[in-house]
């Protein structure tokens, strides 16, 4: 265990996911404390020689509160256009914020076929890869514009985006704030005895078992979600870290090599994986 810990604090490509609740009120105005804390601690692990990508969920919640909606639209084409809304106020911000610190963002939009057309998954890959080297922190969404994956909730969720992107950059570390800080024994909501798990060695179906529902009102994702994303990033090589998102200086614990949440070990690299022993991809 101390070694997989020793892994996450040395983690140089980390994957930081953050879900709508994390970004916003119940009401689904932005929580700007929040944010501008959560965008403070990226910088400065950025700042430490880290690379970061962050994966957003909270277009459509933005749009919601933008547009002074009481709750979300119904119908697919109301998402998509509240989706559409919301995401420019969202980049805006990101932008904002971290150029506050120095640093600079690029917004990635991607659809389900990223990873199901080679052409199309060859590009994203290139684009990160480069982003990364060029030192932009790359901010990645599902584009709810033009994709109804998500909407639907077929695709899984930015969790499972999160975990897609982890695989296509043979990241060291997925991290997965929300409102929720782990997985629990039981229902922590109906059970005031349920116990946080702070280590999955693997997942099985018992592990499956465990997942809830669906998350808070504002956002589309659940346990059940971040489980299908562990599966995916560990299969890849990843770790995974589901912790809660209420305070991002979280993540300084974390990479000080603290038990947070609870952690998903990886599978054992892939032995096609592109990166080299400094941290670096090799040409195909």
């Amino acid at each position: 265990m101390e070694q997989m810990l020793t892994e996450i604090q040395n983690a140089k490509r980390i994957v930081l996911k953050v879900g709508t609740s994390t970004l916003t009120y119940p009401n689904g105005k932005l929580n700007l404390k929040r944010i501008d804390m959560l965008v403070r601690v990226l910088s400065d692990l950025k700042n430490q020689g880290r690379q970061i990508v962050l994966v957003t969920s909270g277009a459509i919640g933005v749009g919601v509160g933008k547009m002074g909606l009481k709750k979300r639209p119904s119908s697919i084409k109301g998402k998509q256009a509240v989706a559409a809304v919301g995401q420019c106020e969202l980049m805006h911000l990101y932008d904002k914020l971290f150029s506050e610190y120095n640093h600079v963002v690029a917004q990635i939009l991607l659809t389900k076929d990223v990873v199901e057309i080679p052409n199309r998954k060859k590009n994203a890959i290139n684009t990160l890869e480069t982003l990364l080297k060029m030192n932009v922190i790359p901010i990645v969404n599902e584009n709810d514009t033009v994709s109804i994956e998500e909407l639907t909730c077929t695709f899984g969720e930015n969790d499972t985006l999160s975990a897609v992107v982890a695989k296509l950059i043979d990241a060291d570390l997925l991290v997965n704030l929300s409102d929720i800080d782990g997985l629990y024994n039981a229902d922590p909501r109906n059970d005031v005895n349920a116990t946080l798990i702070p280590v999955v060695q693997k997942i099985t179906q018992e592990t499956r078992g465990l997942a809830g529902g669906a998350g808070s009102s504002q956002g589309t994702g659940g346990m059940c979600s971040k489980i299908v994303a562990a599966q995916i990033a560990c299969r890849a090589g990843v770790h995974m870290i589901i912790a809660s998102g209420q305070n991002p200086q979280i993540l300084y614990d974390i990479f000080e090599g603290k038990q947070v949440g609870t952690l998903f070990l990886r599978e054992e690299k892939h032995q096609d994986s592109k990166r080299n022993n400094k941290g670096e991809y090799t040409d195909e």
